[in-house]
């Protein structure tokens, strides 16, 4: 089992939470990004790949690359569609994992506000990233991986 991280846009404090989970479990823990990572000193489980920039490169690597029993952490819909059906469980950045029953919707939703922007449409952001997200994150993360362990 390993976790696989999005890292070209995760927040800083998902990745700290993931550093941490990684070295209290033994777990490795793969970043993949488009430019270069710096990674803490002391996580021995911790590894970076840099792929080449482009868009949804990253996605890519991890779509190929993530396993069946894996975890992996993004908040691209279109990548968590990809590693849903192979028996990846994908959590967002604010801790919401995505299921066979829900990403087709999380989808669609996604694929019509993206229509709406591009048809010029002012559709708002999303909101700051707190220490609420950070907890509902680490949570999810530690509920996801236990199981996942467990097999």
């Amino acid at each position: 089992m390993k976790l696989w991280v999005d890292a070209d846009a995760a927040p800083r404090d998902v990745k700290d939470v993931c550093y941490r989970v990684s070295d209290r479990l033994k777990l490795e823990t793969i970043l993949v990004a488009n430019q270069r990572l710096q990674l803490p000193v002391g996580y021995t489980q911790v590894s970076a790949v840099r792929v080449d920039g482009g868009p949804d490169v990253a996605d890519a690597y991890i779509a190929e690359h993530a396993e069946k029993g894996d975890v992996a952490v993004t908040a691209d819909i279109p990548l968590a569609a990809l590693l849903v059906p192979k028996g990846v469980v994908v959590i967002d950045p604010r801790g919401e994992v995505f299921t066979p029953e829900s990403i087709g919707e999380r989808l669609s939703v996604r694929n019509f506000m993206d229509s709406l922007r591009g048809a010029g449409v002012e559709t708002g952001g999303s909101a700051g990233y707190g220490p609420k997200d950070k907890q509902q994150f680490a949570n999810a993360l530690d509920r996801a991986v236990t199981r996942a362990m467990r097999g």
